[in-house]
């Protein structure tokens, strides 16, 4: 199938770490893309190398998604240019560290605003584009974090829950049409996210039981064109997802709180 054949696959959060490496992996497989961050220069230089290194079109916009009405504004650059979107890979996201009743509430209502609303906003204002291709994929970037609740860092872990409760009530809402959901929830990735959440003195232990984003981009494209509904990458993950099921909760967040302790 040659890229002209082919759908866009738009990319929030496409300027670095897991969907820097999604945008790679989707150009490997000749798809053409639609990137979408902050960083203009960050997302110039990606688009660049795309297109010098596998001839796909990849336009970019540079927004900042947390602020209200940004996901509108993706949207009429969709319409605006005609691009025939069949994918849509809800990946943009950031953590915010440390004790609620300290913690900037501008900071965690940003992150509430990206983590959830813009994945709820793009989805609806994208599934009448996504539905006018024959197959078409959605694709939302969760985390481990979504199956506990994980003390300092309460919100962040609030928010994958309701992506993954959102993503599973979507696809069922959404099985006899054209467009399959996945909901991915990884763990720990070298993607400088503890450094931005404030976690800098985790740093160690990341780099034990880090994935490369590489890896996990691999892994995650693969489940969305294999359909299906969430996917836990790891053998330490999926043991760590099964015992917060069947240990007390109070335990389970005893533990984490004394791995993320301030």
């Amino acid at each position: 199938m040659s890229e002209k054949t082919k759908p866009y696959a738009l990319i929030t959060g496409a300027s670095k770490g897991i969907g820097k490496s999604i945008a790679y992996e989707l150009a490997k497989q000749d798809y053409p893309l639609l990137l979408v961050a902050r960083s203009a220069e960050e997302l110039k230089a990606l688009s660049d190398d795309l297109q010098v290194k596998y001839g796909i079109n990849a336009p970019f916009l540079s927004i900042d998604l947390s602020i209200n009405g940004a996901s509108l504004k993706v949207t009429d650059w969709i319409k605006m240019n005609n691009y025939p979107v069949g994918i849509l890979v809800n990946n943009a996201g950031y953590g915010v560290w440390g004790d609620f009743s300290k913690s900037s509430i501008n900071d965690q209502l940003g992150m509430m605003q990206l983590n959830m609303n813009v994945v709820v906003e793009l989805s609806h204002l994208l599934i009448p584009i996504l539905s006018q291709q024959k197959q078409a994929y959605i694709l939302n970037i969760c985390s481990t974090a979504a199956y506990q609740a994980v003390p300092t860092l309460a919100v962040y872990s609030a928010t994958k829950a309701f992506i993954l409760s959102f993503t599973r009530a979507l696809r069922f809402e959404l099985a006899q049409t054209s467009i399959s959901v996945t909901c991915f929830s990884p763990g720990p990735v070298a993607t400088g996210f503890a450094s931005r959440a404030g976690l800098d003195a985790l740093g160690k232990m990341a780099e034990k039981f880090n994935r490369q984003p590489d890896e996990v981009a691999k892994m995650a494209v693969k489940s969305m064109f294999s359909k299906k509904s969430e996917v836990i990458p790891g053998f330490t993950n999926i043991i760590s997802v099964y015992a917060n099921r069947i240990l007390p909760k109070a335990f389970i967040e005893k533990t984490a709180a004394g791995i993320y302790k301030i």
